[in-house]
């Protein structure tokens, strides 16, 4: 584990927080009531946010399975939040227990949980660094302790950029992405989704709604805007697709009879 005051930094009960807001979606124990409050507000307002949590950890495990059986031996995961079986090194080392992955998230009680839940293969590696995705610099430099940034690398950004603003004043995320793009080695991947209002807007926009009143920033993003993260790269097919569509399995499949899932999805090598 990296960051020498990580280990002490205080958890914030007072407010909600996405990492913790998704595990209670994802049906975990590792949340506080009031991200319990917040994450039902959303739900009533927009009945597909269970299954958009549901479809994208799908979604990061198709993905990962996909650059790792193409012979990608290392992961950086930004925003990965409160370990959830199967998680990422789990799915990656499954394919080739070699594989080292590095896990990033700037919530206090992802840092606790990823102590003691995130071991990996004898074979590879798994790390977890504390750190924010604003702070591009750190993280890569600490990243770099476990992974060679100078092979390829996967990059994961699962249902995190709708978290982060365009503001080149602020987040900046289009920055922050080419950033980290520019920083990995030619044949390094992009694994990105995020929340659309396309596909479902009124909804959508209350939800919204309940994040930014809740003290957290929420940018839904259209097609256009969201196929812009993959510029100059090189996309995989089926290209950006709602997340059910991306290499759909059996359980995919299933889902999409549930109903509309507002979630864009992607994967792209860099050339």
């Amino acid at each position: 584990m990296t960051g020498p005051d990580a280990a002490h930094a205080p958890v914030d009960t007072g407010r909600p927080h996405p990492a913790r807001v998704y595990d209670w979606w994802l049906g975990g124990k590792d949340n506080y009531p009031v991200d319990e409050e917040l994450a039902r507000k959303i739900l009533a307002a927009d009945d597909t946010a269970v299954r958009g949590a549901r479809a994208n950890r799908r979604f990061m495990h198709r993905a990962v399975r996909t650059v790792a059986e193409a012979g990608t031996r290392q992961f950086l995961d930004i925003g990965t939040g409160i370990p959830t079986a199967p998680n990422l090194h789990q799915v990656a080392q499954g394919v080739a227990p070699e594989s080292r992955v590095v896990y990033a998230d700037n919530d206090p009680i992802v840092l606790r949980h990823a102590e003691a839940l995130l071991h990996g293969t004898a074979e590879g590696a798994t790390e977890y660094v504390h750190a924010d995705v604003r702070d591009v610099d750190a993280l890569l430099r600490r990243a770099g302790e476990t992974l060679d940034l100078d092979r390829p690398v996967a990059l994961s950004l699962v249902a995190l950029t709708h978290y982060l603003d365009d503001d080149p004043d602020g987040d900046d995320v289009y920055g922050l992405l080419e950033r980290y793009v520019a920083a990995l080695a030619p044949g390094s991947h992009l694994i990105l989704s995020q929340v659309t209002a396309d596909l479902n807007p009124a909804a959508v926009e209350q939800a919204a709604h309940h994040f930014r009143s809740g003290g957290t920033p929420f940018h839904p993003r259209s097609l256009a805007a969201f196929s812009r993260f993959f510029t100059g790269l090189e996309l995989l097919g089926p290209g950006v697709i709602p997340v059910h569509g991306w290499r759909p399995e059996a359980e995919d499949v299933a889902a999409q009879a549930e109903g509309i899932v507002p979630v864009y999805a992607g994967v792209a090598r860099k050339p």
